[in-house]
Parts: C-alpha cells; structure tokens; sequence
C-alpha cells in the first residue's frame, strides 16, 4: 500500500456535465438492502443501483435509478458508467458458496468475470474522466482454506495473510478478485510511461464472516445455518441444522457488516496498510445458537441433522479471525457482541415484525 496520497487523479464533475453517482451492484441481495437504506437514511441522493431482477418499490424509492442489468454483460454495464459520473462502486454481485459449490462455472463467470468488467470499466472511465474510482468489495471468510480440524482448532484466530488456499469456488473467485483489486489499485500497467504513482482505482475489501440479519433469510451461504435457524424458529416451524453442534465459525450482524463497509470506505487511505481486511463479532458454536434461540422462542423445535459434504467445506473455515488490522488502521469496532445482537437486534426487531 503507497504511503502517499500524491496521484493523478482530480474530482472535477463540473467539467463533464453528468451526475455523479454511487454504483451499488447487487443492490437487490442482503448487503445491498442495508447499504441503501444506511446511504439513504444518511442523505444520499446519488445512488444507482444495479441488479439482475427489478428492485423491490421500497428500494427503488430511496436510489436516484435502479438498471437491471447482468455483471457478467460489458456492454450492459458500460453505460451506467457512460451516464454517470461514477466516484464509488459498491460490487455486491456475486453468487455464494453452496450455489457455487453446485455451478463452479457459472459461480466463475459471475464472481470473477462480473468482477473484472466492474473493475475494467473503472479503470477505464477513471483514466477517461482524469478520476480515481473508489470500490469496496466484500470478500469471505471462504478464502482461508485449513487443511484440517486440528490445525484450525490450533490456529485460533486467522490473520489476513495465513492459510488463504480457498478449498471452494466461491472461495478461489473472491481470493482471486482481492488480487486482482489491489493490481488495479497499485501496480495497473506497470510498463506504461503514462503510468501515475497509483492506479486508477482506489480498490478497498473486508473478509466477512457469516452475516445475520433479521430482516431477511438468505439462501446460497454455507453459513447459513444460524439465520435459517434463527428466522424458523420465530416462524414456529422445525429446522435441522446441516452442521453439528460443535462448529464454531466467526458471525457479525448485518448492521455492523454495513457500518464496517461504510467505516472503510470513509477511511483516509494514507492510514491504510492493506487492500483486505478481516472484520468480526462473535463466534459461538450451533449448539450455544440454538440455545439462544431457544431462549427467545420457547419450544423451538431445533435439531441437528450434519450435511457431511457441507461440514466438510466449513471444516476449512476458521473458528475465528483476527481483525486487529481494522481496530487500528480504520478504527473499526463492531456494535453488537452476542448478547446485543440477541437482546438489542435480531429478537426485538423480529418480534416487531411478527406484530406488524
């Protein structure tokens, strides 16, 4: 990471006559939810949305346009870029770790080569427009590959630069996509005399672990054993839990992995010593969730019943992960520990919605 903030680079929208403009791809999926709603509720006006389905009404409300387009479609995506003066891309597309597990190659095409057309399309308006393009990328605890139950329960928690070998597609595509983020950032066309002190992408991601949110039920996540518990349970229905009792994966709740994109995209990048960071809350295993639960939904039916093939990926997965790295360089410091995410989140706010 350059220790300087000296580029080429100059905001001047005035000079093109276009709006200038926050692109959030993805916008339809989790993350996207509370991004917009965090931008919008914060006063943002300038936010483009792209997804491959329609957004919900509510959603649309709070963007300035909303474009149905596929990432994986150059020509689709260009212009957005051609329309708006785009200072900060939010690249949420992306499919997750079971559905990939299922579709290597279309989770490829996605993954990466949404990816790529994202970053290419910065890169090359950011040249054209004489503008350094900020792009926050949510990356996974899936790139970390352990080789086995006992190395990870002797590890403890990860650092960003041990044990990244991603034993998933999904893994192997966002590890990837990190290096190919911080190519763009620092060494962009090397050999070019035209070449500035940094790339023409200012290209920022945090490692997530799980994510929980208790407004909507995700799909396609190999962790989604605790939110699918969670959100059966307030339904009054059974589940059986793919993992057994004992696994033990890092989680945050959803408003922290959004003030956790926001913190670093608001970071001074002369303070930053790394493109990727780890970013966590709280790691207790199914057995201490569903107990949790239990307390809240009195008579829960919860079960375990492993998916041996689905243990198998988590096996490589970290029991926690070390986000010092963040804590200092950013001052990142989640909101809710267990407890708050149970008594001041997720329990309150489902409640309320079963009352509505």
């Amino acid at each position: 990471m350059p220790d300087t903030e000296t580029n080429q680079f100059t905001d001047d929208p005035a000079t093109t006559g276009r709006c200038t403009a926050t692109l959030i791809t993805g916008a339809g999926g989790e993350i996207g939810h509370g991004l917009i709603e965090a931008l919008s509720d914060a006063g943002r006006t300038d936010l483009v949305a792209l997804d491959l389905r329609e957004l919900d009404a509510g959603l649309c409300r709070r963007c300035c346009a909303s474009h149905v387009v596929d990432v994986r479609d150059e020509a689709g995506v260009e212009p957005i870029f051609e329309r708006y003066e785009v200072t900060e891309i939010y690249h949420l597309a992306a499919l997750l770790s079971t559905t990939a597990e299922k579709d290597p190659e279309l989770a490829h095409a996605v993954n990466v080569g949404g990816t790529m057309n994202i970053l290419t399309l910065a890169a090359r308006y950011g040249l054209q427009h004489n503008r350094r393009i900020r792009v926050l990328f949510p990356s996974t605890i899936a790139v970390y590959g352990l080789p086995d139950v006992e190395t990870r329960d002797r590890a403890g928690a990860i650092r960003e630069d041990q044990y990244a070998e991603p034993a998933t597609m999904y893994g192997c595509n966002k590890r990837y996509c990190e290096d190919v983020g911080r190519y763009y950032s620092e060494h962009y066309r090397r050999l070019s005399s035209a070449r500035g002190d940094l790339g023409p992408i200012d290209f920022r991601a945090l490692r997530y672990p799980g994510i929980i949110s208790a407004h909507t039920t995700p799909s396609g996540g190999t962790s989604d054993y605790f939110p699918e518990m969670l959100h059966a349970a307030a339904r009054g229905e059974p589940y059986a839990s793919f993992v057994a009792e004992d696994v033990r994966i890092p989680f945050m709740t959803m408003p922290d992995a959004v003030a956790a994109m926001l913190g670093l995209a608001a970071a001074d990048e002369a303070r930053l010593t790394r493109r990727v960071y780890n970013v966590t809350s709280f790691n207790p295993t199914a057995g201490e969730y569903a107990g949790r639960i239990r307390d809240a939904f009195p008579g829960a039916d919860l079960t375990f019943a492993p998916d041996a093939a689905r243990a198998s990926i988590i096996d490589t997965w970290p029991a926690d992960i070390d986000d010092l790295s963040a804590r200092r360089d950013w001052g990142w410091a989640p909101q809710h520990d267990l407890d708050a995410a149970f008594d001041d989140y997720l329990i309150p706010a489902i409640r309320a919605r079963a009352g509505a």
